[in-house]
């Protein structure tokens, strides 16, 4: 009875699963489990089937795409997705990362035209910065030399006043004092 159970397992297990023809072949649905029965129809490679829990021999019970039911070689199913359709996602998968690609592309070039321009800004700016840096320079050192000549003039108008009152003074020394008249004295 265990026996039993275990050999139903699978067949349950079975039922109703979705399979694929296998790759690279052209199979024919028999009537029944062997190649002597009557074919019923055709399956092309990659084609998805439902395969059945009936199993003889080396022939399983399936359904097709077009709902026929019949058997065919187990040994020509497969559970992965045959390349048939996985070459179909893979197209459609390619344009999608085509377009992605293409439009970052395009965005990359929008960047870098962008670049380019920001740069040629910048270049433009840092040669502003220069030419106001050396008359900034030039500017500073015309008020320095303004500042020392005015300090100049201002020690030699200083220098002109003190020797003026020297000599001034020197000569008041030296001029004839008026004399005062004495008081006991007519005239």
């Amino acid at each position: 009875m265990l026996m039993g159970a275990l050999l139903l397992s699978p067949s349950l297990l079975a039922e109703g699963q979705t399979r694929y023809i296998s790759d690279n072949i052209y199979i024919y649905i028999h009537g029944g489990p062997g190649s002597q029965y009557r074919i019923i129809g055709s399956i092309e490679a990659g084609e998805k089937i439902t395969l059945m829990p009936e199993t003889e021999g080396e022939f399983s019970k399936i359904v097709d795409h077009k709902g026929r039911e019949g058997w065919i070689r187990t040994d020509k199913l497969q559970q992965q997705v045959s390349m048939r359709y996985r070459m179909a996602d893979m197209e459609t998968q390619l344009a999608a990362a085509q377009t992605k690609l293409q439009s970052i592309s395009s965005q990359n070039n929008n960047v870098s035209d962008e670049l380019d321009s920001l740069q040629a800004k910048l270049s433009k700016t840092e040669a502003e910065l220069q030419k106001a840096t050396t008359e900034r320079d030039a500017a500073l050192a015309q008020v320095d030399n303004i500042q020392d000549t005015a300090r100049f003039h201002m020690w030699q108008q200083g220098g002109l006043i003190a020797a003026g009152g020297l000599i001034l003074g020197v000569i008041l020394v030296y001029l004839p004092r008026p004399q005062r008249r004495r008081r006991d004295r007519w005239m």
